[in-house]
Protein backbone atom coordinates (compact mmCIF):
# COMPACT_ATOMS: atom_id res chain seq x y z
CA UNK A 1 0.00 0.00 0.00
CA UNK A 2 0.93 3.69 -0.37
CA UNK A 3 0.24 6.52 0.86
CA UNK A 4 0.00 9.67 -1.47
CA UNK A 5 -0.06 13.40 0.34
CA UNK A 6 -0.46 16.38 -2.36
CA UNK A 7 -0.15 19.92 -1.30
CA UNK A 8 -1.65 21.86 -3.82
CA UNK A 9 -3.51 25.32 -4.63
CA UNK A 10 -7.14 25.75 -2.62
CA UNK A 11 -8.86 26.49 -5.85
CA UNK A 12 -7.48 23.37 -7.26
CA UNK A 13 -9.28 21.40 -5.32
CA UNK A 14 -12.41 21.01 -6.73
CA UNK A 15 -10.66 19.95 -10.20
CA UNK A 16 -8.35 17.33 -8.07
CA UNK A 17 -11.38 15.59 -6.39
CA UNK A 18 -13.24 14.85 -9.68
CA UNK A 19 -10.09 13.32 -11.33
CA UNK A 20 -9.46 11.24 -8.53
CA UNK A 21 -13.19 10.24 -8.38
CA UNK A 22 -12.59 9.39 -12.35
CA UNK A 23 -9.61 7.36 -11.19
CA UNK A 24 -11.56 5.38 -9.37
CA UNK A 25 -10.57 6.69 -5.53
CA UNK A 26 -13.50 5.73 -3.30
CA UNK A 27 -11.65 7.52 -0.08
CA UNK A 28 -9.38 10.85 0.75
CA UNK A 29 -8.69 13.43 3.53
CA UNK A 30 -8.49 16.91 3.09
CA UNK A 31 -6.53 19.59 5.17
CA UNK A 32 -6.45 23.21 4.96
CA UNK A 33 -2.58 23.80 5.49
CA UNK A 34 -0.04 26.93 5.50
CA UNK A 35 3.47 26.75 4.57
CA UNK A 36 5.54 28.27 2.05
CA UNK A 37 8.37 27.11 -0.17
CA UNK A 38 10.20 28.64 -3.01
CA UNK A 39 7.31 31.50 -2.78
CA UNK A 40 8.65 33.11 0.42
CA UNK A 41 5.34 34.37 1.20
CA UNK A 42 4.05 37.58 -0.47
CA UNK A 43 3.25 41.23 0.65
CA UNK A 44 -0.46 42.77 -0.15
CA UNK A 45 -2.26 45.58 0.72
CA UNK A 46 -5.37 46.53 3.29
CA UNK A 47 -6.80 49.70 3.54
CA UNK A 48 -4.02 51.96 2.60
CA UNK A 49 -1.39 49.53 4.98
CA UNK A 50 0.99 46.78 3.42
CA UNK A 51 1.84 43.67 5.32
CA UNK A 52 3.37 40.25 4.38
CA UNK A 53 1.99 36.99 4.26
CA UNK A 54 4.42 34.41 4.98
CA UNK A 55 2.49 31.47 5.21
CA UNK A 56 0.55 30.68 2.12
CA UNK A 57 -2.59 28.77 2.36
CA UNK A 58 -2.83 25.47 0.67
CA UNK A 59 -5.13 22.14 0.50
CA UNK A 60 -3.59 18.67 1.80
CA UNK A 61 -4.89 15.53 0.23
CA UNK A 62 -4.17 12.04 1.55
CA UNK A 63 -5.11 9.27 0.11
CA UNK A 64 -3.98 5.53 1.05
CA UNK A 65 -4.10 3.20 -2.17
CA UNK A 66 -2.84 -0.40 -3.24
CA UNK A 67 0.66 0.31 -4.87
CA UNK A 68 -0.51 -0.37 -7.61
CA UNK A 69 -2.74 2.08 -8.32
CA UNK A 70 -0.32 5.12 -6.70
CA UNK A 71 0.75 5.70 -10.07
CA UNK A 72 -2.50 6.39 -11.68
CA UNK A 73 -3.31 8.72 -8.85
CA UNK A 74 -0.49 10.87 -9.10
CA UNK A 75 -0.45 11.34 -12.95
CA UNK A 76 -4.50 12.02 -11.93
CA UNK A 77 -3.03 14.63 -9.16
CA UNK A 78 -0.29 16.02 -11.53
CA UNK A 79 -3.07 16.44 -14.93
CA UNK A 80 -5.24 18.88 -12.84
CA UNK A 81 -2.88 20.83 -10.23
CA UNK A 82 -0.24 21.97 -12.20
CA UNK A 83 -0.40 25.95 -13.29
CA UNK A 84 2.83 25.65 -14.35
CA UNK A 85 3.76 28.39 -11.95
CA UNK A 86 6.12 28.56 -8.66
CA UNK A 87 3.67 27.22 -5.69
CA UNK A 88 1.92 24.34 -7.76
CA UNK A 89 2.70 22.25 -4.84
CA UNK A 90 4.33 19.00 -3.91
CA UNK A 91 3.53 15.70 -4.35
CA UNK A 92 5.12 12.95 -2.07
CA UNK A 93 4.30 9.38 -1.74
CA UNK A 94 5.58 6.79 1.22
CA UNK A 95 5.01 3.08 2.01
CA UNK A 96 1.99 1.93 4.09
CA UNK A 97 3.12 -1.36 6.14
CA UNK A 98 -0.74 -1.71 7.35
CA UNK A 99 -4.29 -0.05 7.30
CA UNK A 100 -6.87 -1.53 9.85
CA UNK A 101 -10.87 -0.36 9.73
CA UNK A 102 -12.09 0.60 12.97
CA UNK A 103 -15.72 -0.35 12.42
CA UNK A 104 -15.11 -4.01 11.31
CA UNK A 105 -11.73 -4.64 12.07
CA UNK A 106 -10.64 -5.58 8.99
CA UNK A 107 -6.84 -4.85 7.86
CA UNK A 108 -4.61 -4.56 4.31
CA UNK A 109 -6.41 -4.36 1.27
CA UNK A 110 -9.83 -5.43 2.69
CA UNK A 111 -9.83 -2.13 4.72
CA UNK A 112 -9.38 0.45 1.76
Amino acid sequence: MKKIEAIIRPFKLDDVKEALVEAGISGLTITEVRGYGRQKGHTETYRGSEYRIEFIPKIKIEIVVEAQKAEKVIEAILKTAKTGQVGDGKIFVSDISDTIRIRTEESGREAL
